[in-house]
């Protein structure tokens, strides 16, 4: 049986960064830092220029993770874009990505399960290589979550930012990706949803933070434990939890489910912000570089999004 492992992390992050000052300041909104911070942890978040787009971010993202892995882009066997905010409905970001690579020949297709779209990617390729249609694959998370935002609506602009993180996976005779968990909820659509802005849709992101809130804690203690227990492990022997980054109170929320302490914990959204589907990787490329995740250390991602939607996967980095 074929294995699948992480060989390479890349990640690309717009260059303008939008502070909760600013924020405040351009956007005219009623509230204050402090209140930003304690309801959120996030301190600042990045924002698309005019030379960014959801494609040219992951593509910036990929090059990155082929480098790491000393693998060249005409090896792929699979390219997958987890986005809720692609460059065009069609073709898929995965196919612009492909073009930007210079790689046509393999599949290329998105996912869409907003936050959690980077682990069922990732689910979704670990499948390809395990039965043996693939060999070499990448997965890429990218965002522009600033261009669906209502910069009036202070609930939501203030969490999101911009971003993509890829990971290159290869076939491997000993397990990396260990297990993956996917559920969804369609019964919640209500709570958090973006219109496509067809037949007069409103086309900016809304949420109902609240439930949201409440949902997400109970939801991601459950498919953490359901991880857990699938594997007949406990929590010490996590090295390191990588969330999405959604909120750093649903962070320590989760951190204190599995009574892990907060330096096992790799947290980025206090500088990222929310970067939705970007999150996860963005967070594993990140400690992955400044060198606290090291090979052999076992991983823990989890992510909860719209649909609702949400996941985990166990990895052996």
């Amino acid at each position: 049986m074929k294995y699948t492992y992480i060989a390479g992390t890349g990640s690309y992050l717009p260059e303008k960064i939008l502070t909760n000052a600013e924020l405040i300041r351009e956007k005219r909104i009623d509230t204050s830092e402090e209140w930003i911070v304690e309801r959120t942890g996030i301190l600042e978040r990045h924002l698309v220029g005019q030379q960014d787009s959801t494609s040219t971010m992951a593509t910036a993202a990929a090059k990155k993770a082929l480098l790491a892995a000393s693998c060249e882009a005409k090896t792929l066997d699979l390219i997958i874009v987890a986005t809720s905010t692609p460059d065009k409905f069609f073709p898929s970001t995965a196919c612009l990505v492909q073009a930007g690579l210079g790689v046509d020949g393999c599949p290329a297709f998105d996912v869409v399960a907003a936050c959690a779209g980077f682990n069922y990617a990732l689910s979704v390729a670990d499948q390809f290589i395990r039965n043996g249609q693939a060999k070499t694959a990448i997965v890429i998370g990218s965002e522009s979550m600033s261009t669906v935002i209502d910069w009036k609506d202070r609930t939501t602009c203030i969490l999101f930012g911009d971003g993509a993180g890829a990971v290159v996976l290869k076939a491997s005779d000993k397990p990396g990706i260990i297990s993956t968990h996917l559920h969804a909820a369609g019964s919640y659509k209500d709570l958090l949803h973006l219109g496509t802005g067809l037949c007069g849709e409103k086309a900016s992101l809304v949420m109902k933070g609240n439930e949201i809130f409440r949902l997400a804690v109970s939801t991601l203690s459950t498919v953490l434990e359901e991880t857990l227990g699938a594997n007949h492990i406990n929590a010490t022997q996590i090295d390191w939890l990588i969330p999405h980054q959604a909120n750093l109170r649903i962070i320590i929320s989760m951190a204190k489910k599995l009574a892990l302490p907060m330096e096992k914990v790799v947290v980025t959204v206090d500088k990222q912000g929310n970067t939705s589907a970007a999150s996860i990787p963005l967070a594993l490329d990140t400690a992955v570089r400044d060198g606290r995740v090291q090979r052999g250390q076992l991983l823990l991602m989890e992510s909860f999004g719209a649909g609702l939607a949400w996941g985990s996967a166990l990895i052996r980095y």
